[in-house]
């Protein structure tokens, strides 16, 4: 085997970067960190390498530029850097692919430029996500670079799940459609969740439940996403920490012509003043529960709400799918809650998914069961590993390419 075999992935936000080092070879990570308040007067990056002590520092990020070069110099200071002939590739997560790019992509000029087009369906995230693919081509444009797609995994769904019911050509004019995100989670917990059964992706179906501050749910039929809860953009679907999820469109043009507020307004609206902290002014499911435990009318309101519509969209995707083995729980709120993996799926014995109260409050890193032994669904807690996924499929690029 090449020793070239560790992919660096990157993760560019808008004001950070997240970088996790992965060796192929045997799945160890050399190293991982954050740069975050990038354009701010302070940044911090933290900088956590396997055999040496955690190092972390205050200073001025003032772009993107500054905070990769500060990256590329904690990896050199551990013999770690980016002219190492050992790093294979850089895999970047990108989080809008639109409907041409529905697979790992190896990056070039063309795609990049294509990337900038795509801008429109994600403004908040493509400018820097192609921020960071810029600048790590400029510090290695020698080394394979891949693009690693949230919206891949989703492009399989069927034109009757992905389309919208308003007239096609303004549709297709402004590429409105269904999308969906947190595809390189659902597509590693949905493969991990077959192995966890003794089983293949192909002969599995699985309802995923991805709950973190940002919250999503897919169907997957064989290994294959055939219906997921967001959709043109990340708004859509299950109530959020700050988004609203789904609710009535006309609600948009109530507030508009009632109540007088802007366009801005109402995006502010649904994506930062909504959904858990909308209805309790907490979005932490952790205080929720806390306050819930006190008494708190608003926050056991936003509970309920939020539970509510999880088990809507689990009785869906049952429908969907037809027959289901597993229902899988990730991300933060999924693999820490066991008040929330509980109430959603209190109730469905008669779908034959049954939890069991003692394997569901046992905490764990590990992939495990928590239904019970007589339960003819699988529930599972699989933590998700977005960036190990990401390695996977830019390591899988570049050794095909290479052959």
């Amino acid at each position: 085997m090449s020793d070239a075999t560790r992919v660096l992935v990157l993760n560019s936000g808008s004001s950070s970067v997240k970088y996790q080092l992965i060796d192929m070879a045997d799945g160890s990570r050399p190293a991982s960190g954050l740069v975050e308040r990038i354009g701010e007067s302070q940044g911090r990056i933290k900088h956590e390498p396997a055999h040496h002590a955690p190092r972390e520092r205050y200073e001025a990020f003032p772009d993107h530029a500054a905070a990769l070069g500060a990256v590329a110099d904690e990896l050199a200071a551990d013999g770690l850097g980016l002219d190492s002939d050992r790093l294979a590739a850089i895999g970047h997560r990108a989080v809008h692919g639109g409907t041409r790019f529905t697979e790992p992509t190896l990056l070039t000029d063309e795609v990049v430029e294509a990337l900038r087009e795509l801008i429109p369906l994600a403004p908040l995230h493509n400018p820097a996500n192609i921020t960071g693919i810029e600048v790590a081509r400029k510090l290695r444009p020698d080394l394979p670079q891949v693009a690693v797609f949230d919206t891949a995994f989703h492009a399989t769904m069927p034109e009757s799940a992905a389309r919208y019911a308003i007239d096609r050509a303004t549709a297709d004019a402004y590429q409105v459609r269904r999308y969906g995100f947190h595809g390189t989670s659902h597509q590693y917990v949905s493969r991990r969740t077959a192995q966890l059964l003794g089983r293949s992706p192909e002969a599995v179906n699985v309802i995923v439940l991805h709950l973190g501050n940002g919250a999503s749910a897919s169907a997957v039929a064989g290994g294959r996403c055939v219906d997921t809860s967001m959709g043109l953009t990340p708004l859509e679907g299950l109530v959020m920490g700050t988004r609203s999820g789904d609710l009535d469109p006309a609600i948009l043009l109530h507030l508009h012509r009632v109540g007088g507020m802007s366009v801005d307004e109402i995006d502010t609206l649904l994506n930062r003043r909504s959904g858990l902290l909308g209805l309790c002014g907490d979005n932490d499911m952790r205080e929720i529960g806390r306050r819930t435990g006190e008494g708190d009318a608003e926050a056991k309101l936003a509970f309920d709400v939020y539970i509510h519509r999880l088990r809507k969209y689990v009785g869906a995707y049952y429908a969907v799918l037809g027959r289901v083995d597993a229902i899988v729980f990730t991300a933060g709120v999924g693999e820490n809650s066991a008040e929330v993996r509980e109430a959603a799926v209190t109730g469905l014995e008669a779908l034959g998914i049954e939890l069991d109260p003692v394997r569901n409050a046992v905490r764990g890193s590990a992939p495990r069961l928590i239904s019970a032994d007589s339960s003819r669904v699988a529930v599972a807690v699989v933590p998700t590993d977005e960036e190990l996924e990401i390695a996977q499929q830019t390591f899988a690029v570049v050794r095909r390419t290479a052959g």
